[in-house]
């Protein structure tokens, strides 16, 4: 459970997008409380264009959420064709479904333990790394400059699509502070009417699509190829034997098992995708669904409850503690006691037999002949295997001086 490391089992599966909003990722960003204890952000993307947006909260509660999308997703931009968050309580909410529900948008989620599922990570980043630039003193009210960065970004041209995501999502440039400084103004269309307008708007709308869809597929090939480099592929099927990766574990833990105790049996695999659903071996527990990375084939371990077998109540032996022996009376055979004279304690646990050590000082002179050389140091074993009838002396042994300067223990 311990030696086997956790390793990519499962090559890259790109995640694909036709046109904005048809798929919407959200999450939760955590950072150090503001100056007004502001301490989330949540951060919303739209896969197709990458376009942004950001809104600082005050707790991740489910009526924040559904609140937040409303105000500025769903009025702002539109309705998102599907949905897709991690398997958070708040997200996963009854209340965010009846929203779902109600505007007709499909919630999707992804496999727990498993942020690479969720394209919204990547900007995580970029925004704490955008976040970690202002100076110490603005990094106090760092709330303020959330929407700011997030333009920014959303100005920025992105190496995935070829295409700013501003431009993407409304087909046009946008008109920056720099544009002002330097008296320039991008995309200013020349005279027409409105009818004009909007045909050329979808005919430069549809030409920039089809190419952030090829730049996207050229870039998302070049990913999978690199990725697909570090792993060894290892494909499951039903009735394979796996176990499941330690995730649930809290603080510190290097000396934890990688891999839970309990040994699963896999069940299906979910269309072509690298995402398992399995069982509990032995029948006691719901079915998880979890990707390839967290399972770790098994085959050669017998199906069992690692819990230990079950006693049964009547064969069970109730501890005893142990309790002082009385001294013994001295028994007429030498080196033996009856079995009367041993405690009950005695038949239930097992004693270590020590030799006995006798050790002889060294010689003080004080008078009168020195003692033989022979008589300096004397260990005496007094038998090489205890004797199984043999009961311990009660008698402490205690340390005397005699008269000739040598210092006895018996």
């Amino acid at each position: 459970m311990r030696k086997a490391l956790p390793q990519k089992a499962a090559p890259l599966k790109n995640i694909l997008a036709t046109y904005p909003l048809e798929l919407v990722c959200i999450d939760y960003l955590s950072i150090e409380p503001d100056s007004r204890d502001t301490r989330n952000v949540l951060v919303i993307t739209d896969h197709f264009t990458k376009f942004a947006v950001a809104v600082p909260t005050k707790d991740q509660k489910a009526k924040t959420i559904a609140k937040a999308l409303w105000d500025h997703l769903i009025i702002p931009y539109g309705i998102p064709s599907r949905l897709l968050s991690d398997q958070g309580r708040d997200f996963e909410s009854k209340l965010i479904k009846e929203l779902c529900v109600l505007i007709g948008t499909s919630k999707i989620r992804t496999t727990p333990y498993h942020p690479r599922g969720n394209p919204v990570e990547r900007y995580n980043r970029t925004l704490l790394d955008m976040l970690g630039t202002l100076e110490d003193k603005d990094k106090y009210h760092w709330r303020d400059f959330v929407r700011p960065l997030t333009h920014a970004y959303n100005c920025t041209k992105n190496d995935t699509t070829g295409y700013s995501p501003y431009e993407l999502m409304f087909g046009r440039q946008p008109r920056l502070p720099i544009d002002l400084i330097l008296g320039t103004h991008p995309g200013k269309p020349s005279p027409t009417s409105y009818s004009n307008y909007v045909k050329t708007l979808r005919q430069n709308l549809s030409e920039s699509y089809a190419l952030a869809i090829e730049h996207s597929k050229k870039m998302s090939d070049k990913n999978k190829v690199r990725f697909d480099k570090k792993i060894k592929a290892a494909e499951l099927f039903s009735g394979d034997k796996v176990l499941v990766r330690n995730v649930n574990i809290r603080g510190k833990h290097k000396l934890a098992n990688r891999w839970e105790q309990n040994i699963y049996v896999v069940v299906k695999r979910i269309k072509d995708s690298p995402v398992y659903v399995v069982r509990p071996g032995n029948g006691d527990g719901p079915n998880r669904t979890l990707h390839r990375d967290l399972l770790l084939p098994c085959g050669f371990l017998p199906v069992e409850d690692h819990a230990g077998p079950d006693i049964p109540p009547g064969n069970q032996r109730k501890t005893r503690t142990r309790s002082k022996v009385n001294k013994a009376e001295p028994s007429d055979q030498d080196g033996e006691c009856s079995m009367d004279e041993m405690s009950d304690e005695e038949d239930f646990s097992f004693t270590r037999w020590e030799p006995e050590i006798v050790t002889r000082g060294p010689y003080v002179q004080t008078g009168g002949n020195p003692p033989s050389a022979t008589s300096s140091v004397d260990v005496i074993a007094q038998n090489s295997l205890p004797n199984a009838n043999a009961c311990p002396s009660p008698e402490v042994p205690n340390t005397r001086g005699s008269d000739s300067g040598h210092l006895d223990v018996s």
